[in-house]
């Protein structure tokens, strides 16, 4: 199992070289949210070429209030904006966890996963859904968590997640690493 991490403007300042050397070999990192360029998380940047110039293998995260696929593929424009140019060891991540979407049933959760991963793979991009284990159970059906590469959420000792094979399990959001100050959630890549 490789050891990694995902961040986002909430970590603030982070050193990537102390993260590094702690042991951490990956991180996820948050690109944005929503459907417009402005949504770019303002840590993106900074975040990105800090990891990559530490030696870390890198992935993006966009988390979603997609109200329909046509939303979702508007995100994903979006997104693509935001990470243009740069170059991923690890999926684009659509990150699925807003109440509202999952209040609009499985079918509805199904169109806008493939929506945007959909998009992103037309694009060139490896496209993954991150989302928790409860809600991939009962909210997304098998044929489309089978699509993309899975990032498991499940706050616990282990990911009883058995549906499909899963990349990376985000056991913790309350890790705490020397380069960050405050807590960072935590994931296992399994290769």
């Amino acid at each position: 199992m490789i050891k990694g991490i995902d961040v986002s403007t909430w970590q603030g300042n982070i050193d990537f070289a102390k993260v590094k050397a702690s042991g951490i070999d990956f991180v996820i990192i948050r690109a944005g949210y929503g459907r417009e360029i402005t949504q770019k998380d303002n840590c993106f940047e900074r975040n990105y070429e800090n990891a990559k110039a530490a030696g870390l293998d890198v992935g993006a995260y966009w988390y979603s209030y997609a109200d329909s696929a046509e939303d979702a593929v508007r995100e994903a424009k979006a997104c693509m904006e935001v990470i243009k140019g740069k170059k991923f060891e690890y999926p684009i991540y659509f990150d699925l966890e807003e109440q509202s979407q999952f209040a609009k049933g499985k079918n509805f959760c199904d169109s806008i996963i493939k929506a945007f991963c959909g998009e992103l793979e037309k694009n060139g991009y490896k496209a993954g859904l991150y989302c928790s284990t409860y809600y991939l159970n009962n909210y997304v059906s098998d044929s489309v968590a089978k699509k993309y590469e899975l990032w498991v959420a499940q706050y616990n000792y282990r990911c009883t997640y058995t549906a499909n094979k899963y990349g990376i399990w985000q056991y913790s959001s309350e890790g705490r690493i020397n380069g960050i100050s405050g807590n960072v959630d935590m994931d296992w890549l399994f290769d």
